[in-house]
């Protein structure tokens, strides 16, 4: 059986110290000692207080346990705080701050090197570059925690949480914020991303290139930088999520590029620049997002093929759909537009004439920026009756058939009820 270690000289605590203290606490434990003799599947308790210990490796199975969220300090942040390198460890209830940003190393509060069954749980990260880091780990969990990062430059920051060459972890019900990315997946396959709260990072929300077989669920991704961006996969499957307020001139709700036979069900996107880019991904299907009040809903490039886009709703979106070409080679069909004008005249609940979600004037946007001005013109107004009678210049093929008559339910993510109403969805 497990057994507590408690080492000496924190029980002579109450015998030095009348009034505990976190400076007695400091003086008194030695997190270094207590692993140095536990034994393999031992619990560490660590008293409250302040510490400024060297690297502390946990070499052995332990649980190191914190009482009243103690604090590992880096002092002059020119070291990581804790190195897990066996099976079987678990850190929960500590705090860790203090470790600066370099740029030879990428420099962790918690680095996780080669294990297998690592726990993290319920601890807070303040003021680090990075925040866990696992190399070449297995079946680990990261759990309940919160990351929050004061960076002001994405040159200057580091991610949340960073998977490099890793398999089957769980990140789930973290929060995060001000990181360069809040969480980056290299060469990482078979997690699960779920619950998370990741917003107002520098760069990305959620940021992986090379990972196949991971699953998305349920996560908000608000007011990042650049947003979410997915690359080069297979089979990635994202649901229910929320990704929001995504605002500038590089940033995508969610940006996919050469990825293969995903599935993107049940998701919200809200008030992005561009809500979702679709280039280089083949045989994927989209079914049942809502897209609302995004500047262009969908940009679908002419490299991507063979995906399907059924039972999505848009609605009030400056352009639903874009594209870069003439010719289209996927497909819409039985989705919500708001901006249909046809009948049903079979009741049947689908639209009795196509519809054309490519405006005309996004063409001509696509090549020409600026022309963006014209928007609200009389000119633009034209243009669009024009081409929806007599349509010369928009994709042939990349119409909807039918189009819906009333919005199909979409299971997605909301705004998380702590953060306020006015910082949910920010602009610049």
């Amino acid at each position: 059986m497990p057994r507590s270690v408690f080492p000496i000289l924190s029980l002579l605590a109450s015998i030095v110290c009348a009034v505990p203290t976190d400076a007695c606490a400091r003086q008194v434990f030695d997190l270094v000692a207590a692993v140095a003799t536990a034994q393999p599947g031992d619990t560490v308790r660590v008293p409250a207080g302040v510490y400024a210990w060297p690297t502390v490796v946990i070499d052995k199975p332990l649980v190191i346990l914190g009482s009243g969220r103690p604090v590992l300090d880096g002092g002059s942040g020119d070291h990581e705080l804790l190195r897990i390198e066996s099976d079987d460890v678990e850190v929960r209830g500590l705090a860790f701050r203090g470790v600066r940003r370099s740029f030879v190393e990428d420099r962790a509060a918690i680095r996780v090197k080669e294990a297998s069954g690592c726990r993290i749980v319920d601890n807070r990260f303040d003021d680090v570059f990075f925040g866990i880091y696992l190399a070449r780990s297995r079946r680990c969990v990261v759990e309940d925690n919160t990351f929050v990062s004061h960076s002001e430059k994405e040159t200057d920051g580091g991610n949340a949480v960073h998977s490099w060459h890793s398999t089957d972890l769980e990140v789930r019900n973290n929060r995060m914020e001000g990181f360069r990315d809040g969480i980056y997946l290299e060469f990482t396959t078979d997690a699960l991303v779920m619950g998370n709260t990741s917003r107002r990072n520098l760069r990305y929300g959620l940021h992986f290139m090379f990972s196949d077989r991971c699953r998305y669920e349920d996560n908000r991704f608000e007011s990042n930088a650049a947003g979410v961006a997915v690359m080069y996969a297979h089979e990635i499957e994202m649901r229910r999520n929320r990704f929001a307020g995504a605002w500038g001139p590089s940033a995508y709700g969610l940006l996919l590029k050469e990825l293969k036979d995903a599935v993107v069900e049940d998701n919200r996107f809200e008030a992005n620049s561009v809500a979702l880019l679709v280039e280089g991904t083949d045989r994927s299907r989209f079914q049942r997002n809502a897209f609302d009040g995004n500047g262009w809903a969908v940009k679908l490039m002419a490299n991507a093929g063979d995906n399907r886009f059924e039972r999505n709703v848009f609605r009030n979106n400056t352009f639903d759909v874009a594209t870069n070409s003439r010719r289209a080679y996927s497909r819409f069909e039985g989705n919500f537009w708001d901006r249909y004008r046809g009948y049903d005249l079979d009741r049947d609940g689908t639209g009795d004439v196509p519809f054309r979600p490519v405006r005309l004037f996004s063409l001509l946007v696509e090549r020409n920026e600026p022309a963006l001005m014209l928007l609200r013109s009389v000119l633009v107004d034209a243009l669009d009756v024009a081409e929806r009678f007599l349509p010369v210049l928009t994709p042939d093929n990349l119409v909807d058939e039918a189009p819906l008559m009333t919005e199909p339910a979409v299971h997605a993510t909301r705004s998380d009820p702590r953060t306020p109403l006015a910082q949910r969805i920010e602009r610049p």
